[in-house]
């Protein structure tokens, strides 16, 4: 079993289409007016819904609170880095269990996370602390 596909609201569609698709060199495969599908190539899917400029975001109730991406390689996750801060101030990096986690906010501001290496290479001993903090 694997996860397939995400979900994300969003208060405008042609600017998150566009930060998203920057952020993680995934390709528009579909997109129409309320709604955007962006693939990459190992199969996994974002789906973005326009949800308008009155949308609130609510963290802390029961559901996907965020999303935790995987950069390749450190110069990926560098160029990552560089995305997150042109679209805000808010971006920091951390070190925890032998890996590197960026954080910062997308549209909506909206948390980003996006570590190296992955699980595969390196494989998590503990609960990053991180997420408690919500």
């Amino acid at each position: 079993m694997s996860l397939a596909s995400a979900v994300m609201f969003v208060t405008e569609l042609d600017r998150a289409v566009a930060f998203y698709a920057e952020l993680l060199g995934w390709t528009v495969a579909v997109q129409d007016l309320d709604a955007a599908l962006l693939t990459c190539p190992d199969g996994f899917q974002l789906y973005l819904r326009a949800r308008g400029p009155r949308a609130r975001r609510s963290i802390g109730h029961v559901g996907v609170q965020y999303l935790i991406w995987t950069a390749p390689s450190q110069s990926e996750l560098d160029r990552c880095e560089q995305v997150l801060r042109r679209q805000s101030g808010q971006v920091t990096r951390s070190t925890f269990d032998g890996f590197i986690i960026i954080e910062g906010r997308g549209p909506d501001n909206a948390p980003i996370l996006i570590a190296h290496p992955g699980p595969q290479e390196a494989p998590r001993h503990q609960v990053m602390q991180r997420i408690y903090l919500w």
